[in-house]
């Protein structure tokens, strides 16, 4: 049991608050791109994305494993995100950290979903059953690319004009 819920419902609870973050960050990228900063959305995607890498660590691991470390990779990530936006409010440099640290938090999110896709869902893991297998690397490196490809045209995108104080 995790904060009274049974594994199953609390992995359900993990999964929604994951595919949230996903629908939020898509959004803010979205953002990005109309040069829009999108102050409401990108909190949320920030907290969500938090709140998957906190409920990650919650599950009942006995060992070190790949996803713990992505975890932590990703919540230092979004710890700079987080500094460069509302710490240094993306002045100079931090915009691009920003920009670099938010969508990489995104992508941590769709490359896990990816995986546990792989390893869950009945008529994929046929495909790769030891996620070694080309549909999934192929999966994820074209995931990768387009990563690659949002996050340079967003940083080249989002020029986020500084407040006048009158």
């Amino acid at each position: 049991m995790i904060f009274g819920l049974t594994l199953e419902q609390f992995t359900v609870l993990h999964v929604g608050i994951s595919m949230i973050a996903i629908f939020a960050g898509f959004i803010v990228v979205g953002g990005l791109f109309s040069n829009a900063g999108l102050g409401g959305w990108t909190a949320f995607f920030l907290a969500m994305t938090v709140l998957t890498n906190v409920t990650g660590f919650l599950f009942p691991i006995s060992e070190v494993t790949p996803a713990l470390v992505l975890g932590a990779i990703s919540s230092v990530l979004l710890l700079a995100a987080c500094i460069a936006l509302y710490g240094f409010r993306l002045a100079g440099r931090w915009r691009l950290v920003y920009v670099v640290t938010a969508m990489l938090g995104l992508y941590f999110n769709v490359f896990v979903m990816i995986v546990q896709s792989f390893q869950k869902v009945s008529f994929l893991t046929p495909l790769a059953p030891t996620g070694t297998e080309s549909p999934f690397v192929i999966t994820q490196a074209v995931t990768l690319i387009g990563f690659l490809l949002l996050g340079f045209m967003a940083a080249r995108a989002f020029q986020p004009h500084p407040k006048v104080v009158t």
